[in-house]
């Protein structure tokens, strides 16, 4: 047990240290799914987008080359469960989107801006902490299960795009996924490399440096803390998770999980797992990142309509992101990197989601004027 115990805080040490990149990185380079998306509709600007496509091409590419050098198994992750959760993915996706709208941000650049001294950040913190474990746990918990959550198919076998076409092709799930990388990963990487202008070090720097810490992150959680058989239940483990399962980084459930771990610290039940050290993590890195480039600001609310618009915001990516079984970092780029069925129309959601958000913005700005 002393040799799970060091290899586990191994594990936790190493997910710390890719989330303080990755908070450093988001904090200079302003990588942010909802900013991507709020820039090509309110503006034409695919820059952010670009930044968005290539780290999650990355992302592909890299966990398909570990799955096929047989450094993790593709059908032991979060994401690959055999039952397709399509209406749990969408409604909670489309949530989780209009919800980031109205928070100015989703999770994960909530904690960035957070580290930069944004107290907004806070209050959404908190607020998405209590309502997503509320999903996971509570009352809204009891409503997703009898609801959405009853509504799937039920494969027979990992949800995930290659061994639906290894078992159609008669070819190795390790062949077909990298297959599928190449031409969907490689395919966003090139879209975003191919813009004009786009290849500066901060956009080149978002999209390949988070791109590698989702695929570092997966071989952390998949590799460095799996053991086939614990010493003291005798059955497989990844240690340092939720859910038992490999995991990448994701934002929702693990605020969730902080906050519980902060109240009950004294129940020595309550572990650090990869998901409390990284929402740290996070934070922390923004902090590091703001300081040195002298951006740290202590920010606030403009009014009682932005409080409320970040409450109900905060509210919605909770409920969603649970709800989807990720967040727009969980699905959009760790889940997406597995090539999940869930993760895809998780994703699609978010999208939705995210620009009916848009354009209720801007229809409350136009009747304003």
């Amino acid at each position: 047990m002393a040799e799970v115990q060091a290899l586990a805080a191994k594990v936790l040490l190493a997910a710390f240290f890719l989330s303080f990149l990755f908070g450093a990185i988001a904090q200079r380079t302003h990588f942010c799914t909802m900013g991507a998306l709020a820039d090509a509709y309110n503006m034409g600007d695919t820059m952010r987008l670009r930044q968005w496509a290539l780290a999650a091409g990355i992302a592909i590419l890299g966990f398909w080359a570990l799955a096929a050098a047989g450094q993790i198994d593709p059908a032991k992750t979060l994401y690959s469960g055999s039952r397709w959760i399509w209406l749990s993915a969408l409604t909670g996706g489309a949530l989780f989107g209009a919800g980031m709208v109205l928070a100015s941000g989703c999770g994960s650049k909530n904690l960035v801006r957070l580290g930069a001294g944004n107290l907004k950040s806070l209050v959404v913190f908190l607020v998405l902490g209590l309502s997503a474990f509320a999903t996971l746990k509570g009352i809204t918990g009891v409503l997703r299960v009898n609801t959405v959550d009853r509504v799937a198919f039920d494969f027979g076998a990992p949800a995930l795009l290659p061994v639906g076409i290894a078992s159609l092709g008669g070819i190795s799930l390790h062949a077909a996924g990298l297959a599928s990388a190449l031409v969907l990963g490689g395919g966003l990487a090139l879209w975003a490399l191919a813009g004009r202008g786009f290849r500066t070090f901060d956009n080149l720097l978002a999209g390949i440096g988070v791109g590698l810490v989702i695929v570092a992150a997966w071989w952390v959680s998949a590799h460095l803390g799996y053991l086939a058989e614990h010493p003291e239940t005798l059955e497989e483990t990844f240690l340092a998770t939720n859910s038992g399962r490999a995991e990448a980084l994701s934002f929702v459930g693990p605020i969730a999980y902080t906050l519980d771990w902060l109240l009950f610290f004294s129940d020595k039940s309550k572990l650090l797992t990869i998901g409390i050290v990284s929402v740290a993590g996070v934070v922390t890195g923004s902090f590091a990142s703001a300081l040195l480039r002298r951006q740290f600001r202590w920010q606030g609310f403009a009014g009682t309509e932005d409080v409320a618009n970040h409450l109900v915001g905060a509210f919605l990516m909770g409920v969603g992101g649970v709800t989807a079984l990720g967040c727009s970092i969980g699905q959009g780029l760790s889940g997406l990197a597995t090539l999940s069925a869930t993760s895809f129309v998780a994703v699609a959601g978010i999208v939705l989601g995210a620009l009916g958000g848009l354009r209720w913005q801007a229809w409350r700005v136009e009747r304003m004027a």
